[in-house]
């Protein structure tokens, strides 16, 4: 399980308009990059996060943080998802779950109570240095950029 100053795995994955890479990304912001994995594009809870990192983009922006989100989505559905709510940062597909797993995102969880399998929905900030800054595990879509926000000392 990863945690704070951990070196982040790299990735490369598919995205809308060609690969998502975490180098890349990282090397164009100044500060680092806020990772975060959802479980699927156009649900309600997905849906709610990706608007909040979307009207919160320009603040995290200013603090020097890029945006990547991640989900077993294809391509294809994350176009669709970026285009109806006009997300303005890279979605990255991972359907075969490597990256989410290297990450700890991937596993075990409950779900109305049941265990199942599936994305455990999380966020991985990742300083310029290539190590996590801060790792949150199992958040609440609804909320959840605010706090991301407060933790990074934005607001």
């Amino acid at each position: 399980m990863l945690e704070v100053g951990d070196v982040a795995p790299n990735f490369a994955l598919p995205g809308i308009d060609g690969e998502v890479s975490l180098a890349s990304v990282l090397a164009a912001s100044e500060r680092g990059v806020v990772v975060y994995v959802y479980p699927r594009a156009m649900t309600p809870g997905c849906t709610t996060q990706a608007c909040d990192f979307r009207d919160s983009l320009g603040s995290l922006m200013s603090a020097g943080y890029s945006v990547i989100g991640i989900s077993p989505d294809r391509p294809e559905r994350l176009a669709k998802f970026a285009e109806k709510e006009s997300l303005n940062f890279p979605l990255a597909s991972d359907p075969d779950h490597e990256v989410m797993k290297a990450y700890g995102a991937w596993g075990e969880k409950k779900n109305y109570g049941k265990a199942v399998v599936g994305t455990i929905r999380s966020t991985f900030v990742v300083g310029k240095d290539g190590r996590l800054g801060l790792v949150l595990r199992n958040v609440r879509a609804k909320g959840h950029v605010a706090r991301l926000r407060r933790e990074l000392g934005i607001d």
